[in-house]
């Protein structure tokens, strides 16, 4: 097996710019500090991930006064941009680990349970444990839900071996997946990628890690007896045009494969053959490696709530709230933000910096009697890797624009080593701040 270290000595010279890179990364973050709420009001926050820690940290300095509640059962905090770079072997499993109630401030209760039940009209949630909390406003950002029982014959303890893997999974199968994507490019096959139909946090990550297969099979000598397909679930790459298209060209450019309409049914472990859903029928494509994207959904618990959206994304039941104010349309007292949030883009941990200051503000003007212009414009970024120390810094807001944040510096469509830098080194350092409240 290719210790990937040897194909990455370049990456020791990113380094000496990680400070300049997180200068810019936490650039115009600052400001005056902002005006106190005095309030008595109970605000329940349903998960401790990105968006509800954020917001647990700026509503705590925020509110003189609130009773501040934070539900989450998992006891670990996963810094989820950091899997695609354990799944390409250039950081351990725990790069993405800590603790949950490290991130918490003073003051702020942490429920380390489930939600079991949502009752909107009762203004109750209740815990898996049986405790009952009444709330008088409810912030809802558990994430998403993976449903890897949708892939007939497929099961997480596959993952690692016989080629599968599986990069959503969470850290250790994240490690698991680049064990087995080592193991392939030493040797060469037939290496299939895809993604689901349902919508998705980081639509980008399967793109990435097609781009990175083919970059260590280059590197190890074997991309001749290498043939890589991505199976898209619908007529194109990525959902914003310009995007779609310089993906399109870079994918001839590096001889991948493509097949569209294409959606995973079935995995035959033993076969070594994925059956997907197209117009004309089903279709099977042998695999030596893949990596496996299941549906993704809201947690059950948001599903049966009566907070989804009746007549969109029905099968998957984001949160039903106005795309910019991301409050409920029909319980004022009810945000949501982060992957659960029913918005048309926005799940990516950089939208979640930018909804965030929004939910924030939209909640703490309806407790002060006020109102406040404070608008999420459906911002997403994507730092597109196209191989070890080169990625495209994608940026693009509800209307498909690409809005950079820094023009002149960094050209969102080009394969550059400061956005690979950015999404190595600065990211984390900018979604840290972010958990605190301060970015």
């Amino acid at each position: 097996m290719t210790d990937s270290r040897d194909f990455t000595a370049s990456r020791r010279g990113f380094l000496g710019l990680a400070a300049g890179a997180g200068a810019l990364a936490l650039a115009g973050q600052g400001g005056p500090a902002r005006a106190q709420v005095r309030t008595s009001a109970h605000i329940v926050i349903l998960g401790a991930g990105a968006a509800g820690t954020a917001l647990a940290n700026r509503l705590a300095e925020r509110l003189d006064g609130a009773r501040i509640t934070i539900v989450d059962g998992r006891a670990e905090h996963w810094y989820q941009p950091g899997f695609t770079l354990i799944a390409a072997g250039l950081q351990p499993a725990n790069y993405s680990v800590s603790t949950t109630d490290e991130w918490l401030p003073d003051g702020v209760t942490l429920k380390p349970e489930y939600a079991a039940e949502i009752d909107p009209e009762a203004k109750t949630v209740g815990l898996a444990g049986g405790e009952r909390l009444d709330y008088d406003y409810l912030i809802v950002a558990p994430g998403i839900t993976m449903d890897w029982d949708a892939i007939e014959g497929f099961s997480l303890d596959m993952v690692g071996e016989n080629g599968i893997g599986a990069v959503y999974a969470g850290p250790d199968y994240a490690a698991k997946t680049w064990a087995a994507m080592d193991r392939f490019t030493e040797e060469g096959g037939e290496a299939v990628f895809f993604r689901p139909a349902t919508e998705m946090k980081c639509a980008g990550a399967p793109l990435k890690y097609t781009f990175l297969t083919d970059d260590y099979a280059r590197r190890k000598g074997t991309r001749g007896a290498t043939n890589i397909t991505y199976a898209a679930q619908s007529d194109s790459l990525f959902g914003v045009p310009i995007v779609n298209e310089k993906v399109e060209m870079l994918y001839d450019d590096r001889g991948v494969e493509r097949r569209y309409d294409h959606v995973l049914k079935a995995l035959d472990p033993g076969r070594k053959v994925l059956t997907f859903d197209t117009p004309t029928g089903e279709e099977e494509i042998p695999f030596d490696f893949t990596n496996i994207i299941p549906p993704m959904r809201a947690p059950e618990v948001v599903r049966q709530s009566g907070l989804s959206w009746a007549d969109r994304w029905v099968d998957q039941g984001w949160v039903e709230v106005d795309q910019h104010t991301l409050r409920h349309r029909r319980y004022p007292e009810v945000f949501a933000a982060g992957d659960v949030a029913g918005v048309p883009k926005g799940k990516t941990a950089a939208s979640v910096k930018w909804q965030v200051p929004v939910v924030e503000e939209q909640l703490v003007a309806q407790i002060a009697g006020d109102t406040t212009d404070a608008a999420y414009n459906g911002y997403t970024s994507c730092p597109l890797i196209t191989r070890v120390g080169r990625a495209m810094l994608i940026e693009f807001d509800y209307k498909n624009h690409l809005v950079p944040s820094f023009p002149g510096v960094i050209a969102p469509l080009e394969e550059l080593w400061i956005s690979w830098l950015m999404k190595e080194v600065a990211l984390k350092a900018t979604y840290n701040a972010m958990l605190r409240g301060k970015a």
